[in-house]
């Protein structure tokens, strides 16, 4: 299942007692709802998937890699928009280690390596 038809359950869970209440309140009937979270939203139709982005308070981000900003991700980046340079650059530099942890795990076994080496010698101050 992608990561809309995901949030888009997590959603409902969150803010509404059951899909049925969920259904009530949108004017979709229930059987849409219900076949959309099982099969993915993909077959639903278009007008029915932003609307219930719009109830859940969904905003898609557009790009080559859809993203969808839920209250959590909106509050990342609304934290990072906060920080100042310094902090902006901290929170990339860990987003790449994180991002390298998930996808190489050769890389990230060697950096991890590289930094406990690094950790080892003794600062010298002058």
């Amino acid at each position: 299942m992608n990561e809309l038809t995901n949030l888009i359950k997590t959603e409902i869970k969150k803010q509404f007692r059951s899909v049925r209440q969920f259904s009530m309140y949108i004017g979709v009937p229930q059987s849409t709802i219900i076949t959309a979270l099982q099969k993915g939203v993909g077959g639903t139709s278009f007008e029915t998937v932003m609307l219930m982005c719009k109830v859940l308070n969904i905003k898609p981000v557009p790009g080559d890699n859809p993203v969808f900003l839920d209250g959590e991700k909106r509050e990342l980046l609304d934290r990072y928009a906060r920080l100042d340079d310094s902090g902006k650059k901290a929170v990339r530099a860990l987003a790449a280690v994180e991002l390298l942890r998930v996808t190489d795990e050769a890389a990230y076994a060697e950096l991890s390596k590289k930094l406990a080496a690094a950790e080892a010698e003794p600062v010298v101050e002058a």
